[in-house]
């Protein structure tokens, strides 16, 4: 398994697969919701097979210079369990560190707010219902100083 950051038209389509069948498919999103306007200006990683097959995929995005926002975590599901998520978050996190950012916000959805408090992320509370039905909490990390 290799982490890379995804930089060819395949890459991209497989990355991009990945996040609209983990985080949108199952809740009617169409094709193309798993995307947003600051794509282009964030960092993309993902965690591939042997085959080159994303099994995890997740994007950086800058607030402002000190504030990261992590955004997409998706992992196949046959894959959980088995440590890819804290792995892509170590290194979108160390990546925002070395670019200066001192803390980092998601949103979470409620079925992944222990996840998060796991990886030392504080809840800060509810953002709203996304998707039609799905309930967002605020998460915050401080980044160590460097």
């Amino acid at each position: 398994m290799r982490l890379i950051e995804p930089g060819t038209k395949t890459e991209f389509e497989g990355y991009y697969a990945l996040r609209w069948r983990v985080l949108r498919s199952p809740w009617g999103g169409a094709p193309g919701s798993e995307r947003d306007p600051t794509d282009d200006d964030s960092l993309h990683l993902m965690l591939i097979d042997d085959g080159d097959q994303p099994l995890a995929v997740g994007r950086l995005h800058f607030n402002s210079t000190e504030e990261a926002h992590i955004r997409f975590l998706a992992v196949e599901e046959h894959c959980r369990g088995r440590g890819l998520g804290r792995r892509l978050m170590a290194a979108l996190e160390e990546r925002a560190s070395a670019q200066g950012a001192r803390r980092v916000v998601l949103d979470a959805r409620e079925n992944a707010v222990s996840f998060y408090l796991r990886l030392g992320y504080v809840d800060e509370g509810p953002v709203g219902v996304r998707f039609g039905n799905i309930p967002h909490r605020r998460m915050i990390k401080t980044l160590p100083d460097t």
